[in-house]
């Protein structure tokens, strides 16, 4: 599946099931939120932290969440996340298309 191509998706699914978008502004909230969500699963799985009993390990559903809602936004305010991502891959390629591959942090590994 495309970019594009989940953007139809996602507004079928809200014009069908949804009945319509939230606000912008909830969304941007509910966007928070779910990032919340991914960042507690990945402080207990790869942090210091421990699962609380019945937690899940759902990293992909997580992700999954952030990107649906991140759709949302883009498809109510009009933005082409495949245009607006190639331009960004663009800019740091121009950017940094040498600043992380002279990192010593980066290439010996965090180790002097």
């Amino acid at each position: 599946m495309t970019i594009e191509e989940a953007q139809q998706q996602v507004d079928r699914w809200i014009k069908t099931y949804g009945v319509r978008y939230f606000s912008e502004l909830t969304n941007m909230a509910v966007l928070t939120e779910e990032v919340g969500e991914l960042a507690r699963v990945i402080a207990r799985k790869y942090g210091d932290q421990s699962f609380k009993e019945g937690e899940k390990e759902n990293l992909d559903e997580e992700m999954a969440d952030v990107l649906w809602v991140l759709i949302c936004l883009a498809n109510q305010t009009g933005v082409n996340l495949t245009e607006a991502f190639s331009e960004s891959l663009e800019k740091k390629t121009r950017r940094d298309n040498r600043r992380h591959l002279n990192n010593p942090k980066l290439t010996n590994h965090g180790r002097e």
